[in-house]
């Protein structure tokens, strides 16, 4: 493949006059109107009206992206407590999707509880949706030049420019791509959410509310955790990056967290085959 595929173009589609539009902006707008359309179009099998989802819609966004920012900032606030209005300065960069997922979840409770419906109905339609606004993100990050992992010579290597590299790797050029890694394991995790819900609408699969939810979490945490190994750019439990000390990085601990709640949700729906206690208080 030709190296040409994995060398950034820059962040900037284009820009006229003082309007600029940024790749990122434009994946995030993407991203957003094909979940949309995604659950949307989930939404109605299980009997959840698209008005619903629509209202939604911006109060997650905005939830996940105030999530992801305080995540982000809480880890790495050695950069900020100077001048804590830099932690405002989210077009500069330093998001965390676990934050996005945890700011999303509040939300998705609070709606939850304010619309009187199934909460894990609802996440299950919402989740297919997520893994593919990762994937779609993911490529944000490749236009960034960021998020990149160590240095490789594989034929898929990524060239980065030399102002995006770390001290400690100003004479390498070419990285792993953990970009790509990770959207492709979405869009896997994706097709695996979409087949398990279309069976078990069709009636082959049992399938009870929160089965989508606890999947997501085990499939998309499991390629997360490796992939989380090769960054260079992890939030470090302790240390500092890039290898913060030989221990583990923040996400692969919320991984390994989020796998077990997940793991814990299938026991509890299909061990003890009891429906998962529901946070809007709502029975499914």
């Amino acid at each position: 493949m030709p190296l040409a595929l994995f060398t950034s173009p820059g962040p900037l589609l284009f820009q006229l006059g003082p309007f600029s539009l940024r790749w990122y902006g434009l994946l995030i707008a993407v991203a957003v109107l094909l979940g949309l359309m995604l659950a949307t179009r989930l939404g109605k099998q299980r009997g959840i009206e698209p008005a619903l989802i629509s209202d939604l819609l911006p109060v997650l966004v905005l939830a996940a992206v105030v999530g992801a920012r305080l995540y982000y900032v809480a880890f790495e606030w050695r950069q900020y407590q100077l001048n804590w209005l830099d932690a405002l300065a989210i077009w500069r960069g330093g998001i965390a999707i676990h934050g996005a997922l945890i700011g999303g979840t509040l939300a998705v409770i609070l709606y939850t509880r304010w619309r009187k419906i199934a909460f894990w109905n609802l996440m299950d339609v919402l989740l297919p949706s997520v893994a593919l606004g990762q994937a779609i993100g993911r490529w944000g990050n490749f236009f960034n030049s960021e998020a990149f992992g160590l240095p490789t010579d594989l034929p898929w290597k990524l060239t980065i420019p030399y102002a995006n590299r770390p001290l400690e790797f100003l004479d390498q050029s070419t990285f792993h791509p953990t970009f790509l890694y990770e959207s492709i394991w979405n869009l896997g995790v994706l097709a695996l959410l979409l087949v398990l819900f279309e069976r078990g609408v069709r009636g082959k699969l049992n399938l009870p509310k929160g089965a989508i939810s606890c999947t997501y979490l085990v499939a998309y945490s499991a390629g997360r955790f490796w992939i989380e190994g090769l960054r260079i750019d992890p939030l470090c439990l302790m240390g500092t990056p890039p290898y913060c000390d030989g221990g583990l990085r923040m996400a692969q601990l919320v991984s390994l967290a989020l796998i077990a709640l997940g793991a814990l949700g299938l026991y509890w729906l299909y061990g003890r085959r009891q429906p998962l206690p529901d946070p809007s208080g709502v029975q499914a």
